[in-house]
């Protein structure tokens, strides 16, 4: 089969320099020129440049959960992004280093190439940043007039205010639907972080697994491989659920995947702090985060986000493991998500429902779009 190719245009903006900042990417057919994925986001008071950049990863993570195997065309109108990530200037500025270096993890070495285009070139990617700008200028974050997973999946695009659903008909009632695709979803084991109940998401440290965590991950490794029913693991990017994951894949015998949508939500400026001390520090934010999903903690990602995300990684897995048993090791918010999206359940259900280190929980998904949860929160092999 040929290889795909993808392009990404991203770009990012600055109204003050640094001031209220936004990005936008498109993501397009390699062949055809179609833009098959958008991203845009307002990220608060920031440079051009970190704006461009973040614009820039974006792009690189709504291409691969198109496909993850795909070559991707980069091109941005921005000189300097073009040339540092082409290693052909040094980045000598703190806050760009660790930036390129989240760029280069989306795609392995190789597989990404960068080209400079003029601006009214990269008139689409410019305009979605330019709406995530006047968005966050409204106090609201950017919403997408048509779903990615849609465009995806090759589904009828929902309006911009609905999120991804499947269809509602109760899995009790239904006939032979068939083989199902089961998603077991495992919850990566504690961090040092995990006890004292602070905001852990894809924007702070990364921390490593404990002592305790490991134990826990050998614990589910073990259950899982007396039930005998996993098939793939697919882990999100992070070091304590690929630290998981490897302990459950070692004793399978199968290599671990990587999928950027699982990935934790990124909660900006509350990474590594307790709820009482987002409380005081940010009690703007917390109040706004917890009446709506489409709030975002400064800097950070919503809840709307993620599940946009989650919802892509999880058409993705499902077309390409039809009817197989997929272990997906993750997060709070992703694992919580596939389950409120499989319930038909509104957003507000993230926050009704447990969810302990290393619990796994499991989802049924059928040909005809169907889905029954089987399993939540099950901590027995860790007693």
């Amino acid at each position: 089969m040929a290889e795909r190719r993808l392009v990404v245009e991203a770009d990012g903006g600055s109204r003050g320099n640094p001031g209220p900042a936004g990005y936008g990417a498109v993501v397009r057919d390699g062949d055809t020129g179609q833009i098959i994925a958008e991203a845009a986001e307002y990220i608060g008071r920031a440079t051009n440049n970190v704006a461009e950049y973040r614009g820039l990863i974006a792009g690189l993570r709504a291409a691969h959960a198109v496909d993850p195997d795909a070559r991707v065309d980069v091109r941005m109108d921005s000189k300097l992004v073009v040339e540092q990530m082409s290693g052909r200037w040094k980045i000598k500025h703190p806050d760009m280093q660790p930036l390129a270096a989240e760029a280069r993890t989306v795609f392995p070495r190789g597989r990404v190439s960068y080209a400079w285009i003029p601006r009214e070139r990269n008139k689409d990617a410019d305009r979605l940043a330019n709406e995530a700008m006047d968005a966050g200028k409204a106090g609201r974050q950017w919403e997408p007039k048509a779903a990615a997973a849609s465009a995806v999946a090759g589904r009828p695009a929902p309006a911009a205010e609905e999120e991804p659903q499947p269809p509602v008909r109760p899995a009790g009632w239904a006939g032979d639907l068939g083989t199902a695709t089961t998603f077991v979803l495992l919850r990566h084991g504690e961090t040092h972080l995990t006890p004292e109940k602070r905001f852990s998401g894809s924007g702070g440290s990364d921390p490593e697994l404990s002592d305790k965590g490991h134990w826990q991950a050998e614990r589910a490794a073990a259950a899982l491989a007396a039930r005998g029913t996993v098939q793939v693991v697919v882990s999100s990017p992070l070091k304590r659920a690929r630290q998981t994951a490897e302990a459950v894949a070692d004793r399978l015998g199968l290599e671990v995947r990587i999928d950027e949508g699982l990935r934790e939500t990124d909660f900006g400026a509350w990474e590594g702090l307790t709820f009482a001390e987002v409380q005081q520090r940010h009690p703007a934010d917390l109040a706004a985060w917890l009446a709506s999903p489409k709030a975002a903690p400064t800097g950070g990602e919503s809840f709307a986000a993620t599940a946009r995300r989650v919802a892509l990684s999880r058409d993705k897995l499902l077309a390409r493991h039809t009817g197989r048993t997929v272990l997906l090791v993750t997060h709070v918010t992703p694992v919580k998500t596939l389950v409120r999206l499989a319930l038909g359940a509104p957003p507000e259900s993230l926050f009704r429902m447990e969810l302990s280190a290393a619990s796994l929980s499991a989802v049924q998904y059928y040909a005809d779009g169907n889905t029954s949860v089987r399993l939540l929160n099950d901590t027995g092999h860790l007693r």
